[in-house]
């Protein structure tokens, strides 16, 4: 079990935000915390702890007026601390290679491989052709609908009739390197991890990373419990360097004792 930073940027600014209150229209977030640092600060601080494996994700739409000055910010990240972070948001075919020239160790995809609401594989093969499987992490972030979790895209506003199951997973295996799993329902909020979640992702062949809800050290010890050891987390709104109540430093040393 490790510990993975992130960097989430919404109109240009290193943001924690309630992750179900993301809109296209006017750009709009639910805000939790507004950094007055830019994500190539806290790039640099993850660089001097060794802490690779970390998310920058890009959270405005190629649409939007930010978009320009958030991919700024994430390029900047990348190139503060190249081979160390994976970068997210936006990601297809056509531009995956440009962020991977830019510093990320994997580009994190997920709407580039929907369509229709449905997993395209010829998309899948087409980020594989693009960057290779070893660069490529698939993002199936999932909200509750009706007693199951269904992966959300398009910044996590739309459903998908995708459910998040082991065996999907174990499906899409073979086409990447990791996944990355937002429990959206309780992205910013503080109130706790998804055990629903956890246990779906615990049998993953692939490396996986938990985000979503965590907001106590009694939540790290229940991914750790549930996950086996084998689920790495991460934590936003709730971490002090974004305004919350965890010690970076204190939860650095309780993952690695722990």
């Amino acid at each position: 079990m490790r510990f993975r930073p992130c960097i989430d940027i919404h109109n240009g600014k290193v943001k924690q935000i309630v992750g179900g209150s993301l809109k296209d229209a006017g750009d709009f977030a639910k805000e939790n915390f507004v950094s007055e640092f830019d994500a190539a600060k806290y790039a640099s601080l993850y660089k001097s702890m060794d802490l690779y494996g970390g998310h920058v994700i890009l959270l405005n739409s190629k649409d939007s007026p930010y978009y320009e000055d958030t991919k700024r910010e994430a390029v900047s990240a990348l190139s503060e601390f190249p081979g160390g972070l994976m970068v997210g948001g936006g990601i297809n075919a056509a531009n995956a290679s440009e962020f991977i020239e830019a510093g990320a160790s994997h580009v994190v995809v997920t709407s580039y491989i929907f369509e229709d609401g449905n997993l395209s594989y010829e998309r899948i093969k087409n980020m594989t052709d693009a960057v290779g499987a070893k660069h490529l992490v698939i993002d199936l972030s999932c909200r509750e609908k009706n007693g199951r979790f269904y992966v959300v895209t398009d910044r996590w506003q739309t459903f998908t009739d995708e459910e998040l199951t082991p065996e999907l997973l174990d499906r899409l295996s073979e086409y990447c390197d990791e996944f990355l799993i937002h429990a959206v329902d309780a992205e910013g909020k503080k109130q706790g991890v998804s055990e629903a979640v956890l246990k779906i992702m615990v049998d993953s062949k692939k490396p996986v990373t938990y985000a979503g809800g965590v907001s106590s050290f009694d939540d790290i010890k229940t991914i750790k419990e549930i996950g086996e050891g084998k689920i790495d987390f991460t934590i936003g709104s709730a971490l002090d360097l974004f305004g919350g109540d965890m010690d970076f430093d204190e939860v650095l040393r309780y993952t690695k004792d722990n």
